[in-house]
């Protein structure tokens, strides 16, 4: 266990590639072990003033505040020491896992095995339980269906166990309910306690997969999506159907000036290339799409990186997401936030129709209208009801151009709020904003009544989402 900087004065600022006002942080304690968080909470339990602990995985949270706690006056717990796969079952098709492991890592451990992970677009350097504990989106589907056990250090220093764990030599069917009221969600987007490992699924790996790339004009933006939500509906689709806006694209070195959809079709062999067939001709009579590339026939090129790590990405492995990092910032993942790019994210889930997303395509041009600031936007169909839109804001890293992006998103908050679009993951500036989306008063009311029952000297700093 090591801790650096602690005393009355705050260290100095870090820097983050969103530019987010840095908070006043007094410490930081990086434990190797379960049993020192432990420690370490049980010793900030005895304080009753001070800084409070605010945790994190890897610290690579780009887009939403980096490493930044949310408030000021807090010691910040580093968890990427525990970084321990600790069991993992091909067979089964579950991992318990630490904070610090990252989707790299557990992915080349299941290369070659019937199993595969749930992958993220973002660096494979991130980590997978910091993610999936912040409800994140993977090329499959949303993180929180792969979480199903969560171990949780509370306020008072006690380990729980909570959800399902496999035990002995018959772990038996995975069971994240479990018997009675379940507890599993209260710790995700939750500062109730500190999560030190996990059981995350791991997900069957096809036998076959194609990837169509399918582009369409803007002008024809709601109609194609409505067709792609009918596909998506009769099971044409596997995993998370992806549409990159021009902005997108461009953002990750491509060239095009019309949007671009990514669709994978997985199963058997056969079963994919009679899928794939069917899709083409759908495709071809809607009239809608101007091009469609299949993967076996028209591989992307070397430097379409966007087509290239999205291909791989459906298939579990997250090896080429570093040179859509590279694109998109400048920088390998260990100088993201020192050195890279301004970069911000506005993460909301709008409805899987042509109209919604066409809507908010008029809302971020509103946005660019308004600032200057021209927004990307991709979208991610979770499901044949729900999207979540992917907000992105580059902007050169000097003050002026930080305050114009800053405004940007304070303006595509508001402007989605008003139309019902809301966030369904915050950035360590908006936290202030979980009252207006939180829903009935009296839930949110309960929430806190449980804070103050779990942790009533308030040893873990308030979050995002308090």
């Amino acid at each position: 266990m090591r801790a650096v900087g602690e005393g009355s004065k705050p260290l100095p600022p870090g820097a983050n590639v969103s530019m987010f006002v840095p908070r006043d942080v007094y410490g930081v304690v990086r434990p190797r072990t379960v049993d020192e968080v432990r420690d370490i909470v049980r010793a900030f339990a005895r304080t009753e003033e001070g800084p409070r602990l605010q945790a994190l995985s890897t610290g690579r949270n780009w887009g939403l505040g980096s490493r930044e706690p949310a408030r000021d006056g807090v010691v910040t717990l580093e968890l990427g020491g525990l970084d321990a796969v600790r069991e993992l079952s091909v067979e089964g098709g579950w991992a318990v896992v630490e904070p610090g492991v990252t989707q790299l890592r557990l992915a080349e451990l299941l290369a070659g095995t019937g199993r595969m992970l749930n992958v993220t677009a973002s660096s494979g350097h991130t980590s997978v339980l910091g993610n999936a504990v912040d409800r994140g989106v993977g090329l499959r589907r949303q993180r929180t269906l792969d979480l199903v056990g969560l171990e949780v250090v509370l306020p008072d220093g006690e380990l729980i166990r909570t959800g399902w764990w496999p035990h002995g030599e018959h772990p038996g069917a995975i069971n994240p309910q479990g018997l009675g009221p379940s507890p599993l969600a209260l710790f995700t987007q939750s500062d109730l306690g500190i999560v030190t490992a996990g059981v995350v699924r791991l997900l069957p790996r096809p036998e076959a997969q194609c990837v169509l790339r399918l582009g369409f004009g803007s002008g024809r933006l709601a109609e194609a999506v409505d067709e792609l939500r009918r596909w998506t509906a009769q099971g044409l689709v596997s995993g998370v159907l992806k549409v990159y806006d021009p902005v997108s694209t461009r953002s990750y070195g491509g060239l095009g000036d019309e949007y671009l959809t990514h669709l994978c079709v997985s199963g058997t062999e056969r079963s994919v290339a009679a899928v794939t067939r069917v899709v083409e001709e759908e495709a071809e009579e809607s009239g809608l799409f101007t091009r469609v590339l299949r993967s076996d026939e028209h591989p992307p090129a070397p430097d379409d990186l966007v087509a290239r790590a999205v291909e791989r990405l459906y298939a579990g492995d997250p090896s080429r997401n570093e040179a859509m990092l590279r694109s998109a910032v400048g920088q390998e993942a260990d100088r993201v936030d020192a050195e890279g790019g301004g970069w911000l994210f506005f993460l909301p889930l709008i409805p899987f129709t042509g109209p919604s997303v066409a809507r908010a395509q008029e809302l971020l041009d509103r946005v660019h209208a308004e600032t200057g600031i021209r927004p990307g936007s991709t979208v991610n169909a979770l499901d044949p009801d729900v999207v979540d839109l992917v907000v992105s804001f580059r902007f050169p890293r000097t003050e002026h151009h930080a305050r114009q992006a800053h405004r940007a998103l304070d303006r595509t908050y508001e402007l989605f709020a008003e139309a019902g679009f809301h966030p369904y993951r915050l950035d360590s500036d908006h936290h202030a904003w979980m009252d207006r989306f939180s829903g009935d008063p009296a839930a949110r009311a309960f929430v806190r009544r449980l804070k103050e029952t779990l942790d009533p000297r308030r040893v873990i700093a308030p979050g995002r989402y308090a």
